[in-house]
């Protein structure tokens, strides 16, 4: 994985875009899940939310390093 992505002239660190990747995600899970009414077995909300987020930046960030190599 290289260390920095140019945006229009702007260096950002690659975590920084894999972080927002991951975000963006995490909103369409969390929209589905509510959607579907799961969050009422869920004890602690933000917990629960903060841990998707681990796991979704945890695919994004194996699933980058296989397609870049």
């Amino acid at each position: 994985m290289i260390g920095e992505i140019d945006i229009f002239g702007v260096f950002v660190p690659a975590v920084l875009v894999l972080m927002l990747v991951a975000y963006l995600l995490n909103i369409v899970i969390r929209a589905v899940l509510t959607r579907v009414g799961f969050y009422r077995f869920v004890w602690h909300r933000s917990i629960f939310d903060l841990g998707i987020y681990v796991l979704v930046l945890g695919a994004v960030v194996v699933l980058s390093h296989r397609f870049m190599t």
